[in-house]
């Protein structure tokens, strides 16, 4: 296969696993951290937040299996990794990451990159310079 073609198939992967970050794995994360927020005072919190773990779980076993014990989810070190890391560590501290060994070690991984360290530091720099709100 030329090499042209290697290059369009490997990019067309970490682009799936780019939209997997963002619509399957981030929605369930993103609605917890919301829930945390904006509805801890309700009734309905606790029994929300075991659904919205339940999800997650589920989510982390699949994505868990799928990466085994491979270093990153399509052969060499991508922005899908790094799209995929920042969505997993809106669950650091939760308590949830540490039943799946190599997901924390994959995170951990992508964190000691440089590349990840220039995409983050990049994304700080634009969050540091908004202007506050409210």
């Amino acid at each position: 296969m030329p090499a042209c073609c290697r290059k369009m198939r490997m990019a067309a992967r970490a682009i799936a696993w780019m939209f997997a970050a963002l619509n399957t794995v981030e929605p369930s994360i993103f609605d917890r951290s919301l829930v945390m927020i904006l509805e801890r005072d309700q009734p309905w919190y606790e029994h929300r937040l075991r659904a919205l773990d339940d999800i997650i779980r589920k989510r982390l076993e699949d994505l868990s299996a799928r990466l085994g014990d491979a270093d990153w989810l399509d052969g060499a070190f991508s922005a899908a990794d790094i799209l995929m890391v920042t969505v997993l560590r809106r669950l650091q501290g939760s308590g949830i990451l540490e039943a799946y060994p190599n997901l924390a070690a994959y995170i951990a991984r992508a964190e000691a990159r440089p590349a990840y360290k220039r995409a983050f530091a990049a994304q700080l720099a634009v969050f540091n310079a908004a202007p506050p709100t409210g």
